[in-house]
C-alpha cells in the first residue's frame, strides 16, 4: 500500500515517541547484526545499555535535529541529522517501521533530514552504514548519495556515503 500520507515533524530527542522510535530501531539493528554474525539476538542487558548510551543528545539544537514521521496517527519513523563540522551534517537514525515500510516514509524523512541540515549551515551531507542494511543502501542511492572515503572510524560502518546540498 503505497501513496499513505505521511507528515514530518520535529520531535525532542528525549521525548517518549523518540525513545520508542530509538528502542524499535536500535533493536532491530543490533539484532540484524547479531543474527548475521552470531546467531543469537542481542544480549538484553547489552541492548539497555547500549540504547541507554546514545540518548541522541546531538539531535538537539543549536547543532542537530530529530525528526519524525507520522502516518496514520501513528509515529512510524524518524531521521536525524548532526553537525560534524561547520559546512558537513550527518545523517543518522534514519528508520521506518516494518509495518509501515514501501509506503514512502523514508524518501521523504531523508529529504526532510537534508532540508534540516541545510537550515543549519551544512552544505553536504554524509552517513555510514553496513553491509548487511542493503535496504538502506539501495535507498541512499536512488536519493542521490554516493559512496565515498570513510569519515568516520566507527566499529560497524562498512559503507560511507555523501551528498552535495543544492541551496534551495
Amino acid at each position: 500500500m503505497t501513496g499513505m500520507t505521511w507528515t514530518i515533524a520535529p520531535e525532542p530527542y528525549d521525548s517518549p515517541v523518540a525513545a520508542a522510535l530509538w528502542r524499535a530501531y536500535y533493536t532491530e539493528v543490533s539484532d540484524r547484526w547479531y543474527l548475521l554474525h552470531a546467531g543469537h539476538r542481542t544480549d538484553p542487558g547489552e541492548l539497555e545499555r547500549e540504547i541507554a548510551a546514545e540518548a541522541g543528545a546531538e539531535l538537539a539544537a543549536p547543532t542537530g535535529q530529530l525528526l519524525v514521521g507520522w502516518c496514520a496517527g501513528e509515529a512510524g519513523g524518524s531521521a536525524g541529522v548532526r553537525l560534524i563540522d561547520a559546512d558537513t551534517a550527518e545523517l543518522t537514525r534514519v528508520f521506518v517501521r516494518e509495518p509501515l515500510r514501501g509506503r514512502g516514509g523514508a524518501p521523504l524523512l531523508v529529504a526532510a533530514a537534508e532540508d534540516a541540515a541545510r537550515a543549519l549551515g551544512a552544505r553536504r551531507i554524509v552517513l555510514d552504514t553496513r553491509d548487511d542494511l542493503v535496504e538502506a543502501r539501495a535507498l541512499y542511492a536512488r536519493l542521490g548519495y554516493a559512496e565515498t572515503a570513510p569519515h568516520n572510524d566507527d566499529a560497524y560502518a562498512e559503507h560511507w556515503f555523501r551528498k552535495e546540498l543544492a541551496v534551495s
